[in-house]
């Protein structure tokens, strides 16, 4: 009995939309095997936020909604919003209320931080900037934080 090949096409369509989808979702099986810069690659949802109130006491935000984007090939990008009450909100990294930004970046997986080289971003100061942040994984979530020490702040993000 010979395989037709609209039969071989189709089998052929289907192994690469599920290789394709696992590369692109970061979840591929060896991915932690394969080092830390290969657990960042994928889509990442901002499950929360801390940052020092002004009695110093920490402050957990989750009604802010963001996106984080790591690409194999080192490209990333990152969009938060605040929620309407802090739209005017703005900063070095938010401009009323939203931030964004995008470029490529290293992983120094000694150290444990992400460099961030910003290639564009809403507010422009941010441009040509390169931004390091702290990082741990943990139970499928990625905490970040700045170097920084005059900034005080950490985010919790989960794979989409």
């Amino acid at each position: 009995m010979r395989s037709s090949p609209l039969r071989f096409v189709v089998l052929f369509g289907i192994a690469l939309a599920i290789t394709t989808s696992t590369e692109l979702s970061g979840s591929h099986p060896t991915a932690a095997a394969q080092g830390d810069r290969e657990r960042f690659v994928g889509a990442w949802r901002l499950a929360w936020m801390e940052e020092f109130g002004p009695d110093g006491k920490i402050i957990r935000t989750t009604d802010r909604k963001g996106s984080l984007m790591y690409a194999r090939d080192g490209r990333m990008s990152v969009q938060i919003q605040f929620p309407e009450s802090q739209s005017s909100v703005s900063n070095d990294y938010i401009s009323n209320g939203y931030e964004a930004s995008f470029g490529t970046y290293e992983v120094n997986e000694q150290a444990h931080t992400i460099t961030r080289h910003v290639e564009g971003s809403i507010t422009r100061g941010l441009v040509g900037q390169s931004l390091t942040r702290a990082y741990r994984f943990s139970d499928g979530g990625l905490t970040m934080r700045s170097v920084r020490p005059e900034e005080r702040w950490s985010t919790m993000w989960e794979r989409y």
